[in-house]
């Protein structure tokens, strides 16, 4: 069945008026790509010696985004970089998106073709193509899907599987900037956002508005065999650990004192009078990159990676399965790491 049109009254938009118009306004200039947009599905030449790298991520308006604090364009750039930071985590060279998109019937059509300016505006940096998708209207507000494909050398894929007991724990950037972000939006704290400085306060919203992925250095972990496992920290560091040791068939101790901490988030923990390392365990969608890294291979990883203006910071290591996944604090105790990261369907 062909899908249905969004009805815009103000804006008249039709779903292949649409299609042209996302022709004009982001073309590809991709050689890889025979036939993008127009046709029913998409054809695209594939490397030789390269596997094809493939996520999608479904968005919905109140689960996932607040129109009420999130602009069309943000919304669009940041479904973009969460599939955008899957790719990275997993090595590979982001080079397509497709996007399904369901919208209100009576939306306007300038508030779609924001949404995919955010979205191109995060794919850009990357030279990531638009090549396809498909338009609905919705009964039940906004939902957005995107999928990224991209393609990493044949066999060095990073996977979340190959961490092995001693391997030293990795995280990139900072943590839990994009959960105080949240919060200042939703005004939870709403002491903290006054006495922010506003310089704090600027830097946090964008660091939960506009965060970035680490597609070339997560390239680099895989290309030079740097990581021996990788996940995004989309979830919260407290959760994404899981993940990772649950398919490595590990355990994990983690060092309070090492987070690494942006002094924005310190201020603002300061200000809202909350532990500001439980900020950085729990805080979902900072989209930096948690790797393992083998004792042999740590001398490599700070020639490679060394790069100005790239924060790396060692924060655990891995440890038998038998142990556990546990914190240790600056006295030395050691605790059970809480579950504190978001997860759908749990009650």
């Amino acid at each position: 069945m062909a899908p249905v049109a969004p009805r815009q009254a103000r804006h008249p938009l039709s779903e292949f008026g649409l299609i042209r118009t996302l022709q004009r306004r982001f073309p590809s200039r991709d050689n890889a790509l025979i036939r993008g947009i127009g046709d029913d599905a998409a054809v695209v030449a594939m490397p030789a010696g390269r596997h094809l790298v493939l996520t999608t991520d479904l968005l919905a308006e109140g689960v996932h985004f607040d129109l009420r604090t999130a602009s069309f364009e943000d919304v669009g750039y940041k479904a973009a970089i969460a599939n955008l930071s899957d790719v990275a985590a997993m090595g590979a060279r982001p080079e397509h998106v497709l996007v399904a998109l369901a919208a209100p019937a009576a939306c306007a059509a300038p508030q779609i073709l924001q949404l995919y300016k955010g979205l191109m505006a995060a794919c850009r940096p990357y030279r990531v193509s638009l090549i396809g998708g498909d338009t609905s209207a919705s009964a039940n507000g906004w939902f957005l899907s995107v999928t990224v494909t991209g393609t990493v050398p044949a066999g060095s894929a990073l996977l979340r599987s190959g961490a092995r007991v001693g391997d030293a724990i990795y995280v990139t950037g900072t943590l839990g900037d994009s959960l105080a972000g949240l919060q200042l939006l939703s005004r939870r704290r709403p002491m903290a956002a006054t006495r922010l400085p506003p310089a704090d306060r600027r830097f946090l919203l964008r660091r939960h508005r506009r965060p970035l992925a680490h597609c070339r250095f997560g390239q680099l972990l895989g290309t030079h065999r740097l990581a021996t496992a990788a996940i995004d920290l989309s979830d919260g560091l407290s959760g994404d650990i899981r993940h990772l040791c649950e398919e490595s068939r590990v355990g994990a101790e983690l060092h309070t004192a090492a987070l690494p901490l942006s002094p924005a988030l310190t201020a603002y923990a300061k200000a809202a009078g909350t532990d500001p390392a439980a900020l950085a365990l729990q805080g979902g969608e900072d989209y930096e990159l948690l790797f393992t890294v083998s004792p042999a291979n740590l001398r490599r990883l700070q020639r490679a990676a060394g790069e100005p203006g790239r924060r790396l910071t060692r924060i655990g290591v891995i440890q038998p399965k038998s142990f556990g996944i546990r914190l240790r604090d600056a006295s030395g105790n050691l605790r059970r790491l809480p579950v504190t990261s978001y997860e759908h369907f749990r009650s």
